[in-house]
């Protein structure tokens, strides 16, 4: 069994109090993952400059030709894990295992992050708009081709995260820290360690600077706290709870619920049977466990018809072991949290004007010894204002709403990511101007499909970087 110890600016640091990490359907240990506390956290913060100038060592071209490399170990490479190594198909095992993710889904979300990494200078290039990176390094330089004196201050020297169990993919969100000369101060999701111990291990071998990196496993109300207040600039992810406690928080970027939607508009919804795949793939990809998973389709008319078309298409979906490729649900591995959220459905199912299509296809709650399952879920709205309109859960779930048109960007709410399947320029441009869309597609785009050269929940370069006005004039010394 491996024991992983915490990180601590590149070194080991192994502590007496250790938590097993266990299979979600047997309990047997896979690792044990040393805890630390949130003390020790904000002591090591006072070395937190000495991570940024461990990387300035290279200039930010040789950084991302070495997170190239980097990218390739993660998908390739027997890598160090703790007082062991780890095969890619061992680091895919022991994700799902731990996590309920079937295999294949580990094994997509891997390829992500090692998109991400190699495909850095590209990723870069179009969030900070062709920006030369070296005037980020240096904090100030001439723009190319004019003569016009740009300068970025870097706000913190290194990029904290406080990271989730549910959802691998969520790590190509802090990736490009590194890129940007900032070294990484991690917390890991208590049950999936593995993505931030591999990348760590991936970036060391390719060579940059072991002493840029900082991993803390341990008690989220402790060391997430801690590392949240320590450093001054950081990443949480959570649920709307964690939304709302750090919202204006200029220091803290909080991710949680997508409520991403999909809008048919009134002159394509005729036709809706065309984008019903598309609809199916929103909601269905991934298990229905991202932000960018569908959680809303809105129609003004033929939403009755569209809720028993995905229904039929997914509410027959069984539970399968995480090792076969046909497996596309994903465990509650967390006690009692399957139920109570059956619980929350089930006080929405109750109310006047909902109705469940996908009832006929067997019981939606499956609990098992060690874990629990929730099976795909299509609910018909007949109005906004029903409570399971705006509603999101961590598995395919989506309300299917009857709404004019005319009445659906003032009634729909946040969106993280709203594909507005239209032709009507009208439209579009009332969409455009919301400013409660974050990613925004006009056309049959699938709400999981991202582009990653487009900012994702906010442009991580204008979260680490505040531009400034610079000037300098030459100085003369007098003779002595």
């Amino acid at each position: 069994m491996l024991n992983i110890p915490a990180i601590r600016w590149g070194k080991p640091y192994d502590s007496l109090e250790k938590d097993d990490v266990v299979h979600f359907r047997t309990g047997e240990p896979i690792a044990q993952l040393s805890q630390v506390g949130g003390g020790l956290l904000k002591r090591d913060m006072r070395k937190a400059q000495s991570a940024r100038d461990a990387l300035l060592q290279f200039s930010p071209e040789e950084i991302l030709e070495k997170l190239a490399v980097a990218g390739k170990l993660f998908v390739e490479a027997d890598l160090p894990i703790g007082d062991g190594s780890q095969t890619p198909e061992a680091f895919v095992h022991a994700q799902s295992a731990s996590t309920g993710l079937p295999e294949h889904m580990c094994r997509a979300n891997m390829q992500k992050n090692a998109f991400v990494l190699q495909n850095m200078p590209k990723i870069l290039d179009s969030l900070t708009r062709g920006l030369d990176l070296n005037i980020l390094s240096r904090g100030y330089g001439k723009e190319p081709g004019r003569d016009v004196m740009l300068s970025y201050q870097v706000q913190s020297p290194v990029l904290g995260a406080v990271l989730p169990s549910n959802s691998p993919g969520v790590h190509t969100l802090w990736l490009p820290a590194v890129a940007l000369q900032l070294g990484l101060v991690l917390k890991p999701g208590g049950k999936e360690p593995w993505t931030p111990y591999r990348i760590f291990s991936a970036m060391v071998e390719a060579g940059l600077p072991a002493e840029a990196f900082s991993l803390y496993p341990g008690a989220g109300g402790d060391v997430g706290s801690a590392l949240l207040s320590s450093v001054d600039r950081a990443m949480v992810f959570g649920g709307q709870q964690t939304i709302d406690q750090y919202a204006g928080n200029p220091k803290v970027q909080p991710h949680g619920p997508g409520f991403s939607k999909i809008l048919l508009g009134d002159d394509v919804v005729d036709d809706w049977p065309q984008y019903l795949d598309l609809m199916v793939q929103s909601v269905f990809a991934n298990s229905g466990r991202s932000c960018i998973n569908a959680s809303g389709i809105w129609a003004s008319r033929h939403t009755k018809e569209i809720a028993q078309a995905i229904a039929e298409k997914i509410g027959p979906t069984e539970i399968k072991d995480p090792t076969d490729d046909e497996a596309a649900l994903a465990a509650f591995t967390m006690p009692g949290m399957a139920p109570a959220v059956w619980g929350m459905i089930e006080s929405d199912l109750a109310e006047d004007g909902v109705t469940d299509y996908t009832a006929s296809y067997g019981e939606r709650l499956v609990q098992m010894e060690r874990c629990d399952y929730l099976k795909p879920m299509v609910v018909h709205a007949e109005n906004p204002e029903k409570q399971v309109a705006s509603k999101e859960y961590m598995f395919p779930f989506v309300s299917v709403v009857e709404c004019p048109q005319e009445e659906m960007i003032k009634k729909m709410g946040y969106s993280l990511i709203c594909t507005a399947i239209t032709g009507n320029e009208d439209f579009a441009r009332q969409l455009v101007n919301a400013t409660h869309i974050d990613r925004l597609n006009i056309g049959p785009i699938p709400t999981h499909k991202v582009d990653w050269l487009q900012p994702h929940e906010g442009n991580i370069i204008e979260f680490l970087f505040r531009s400034r006005a610079y000037q300098s004039a030459p100085v003369q010394v007098a003779a002595s």
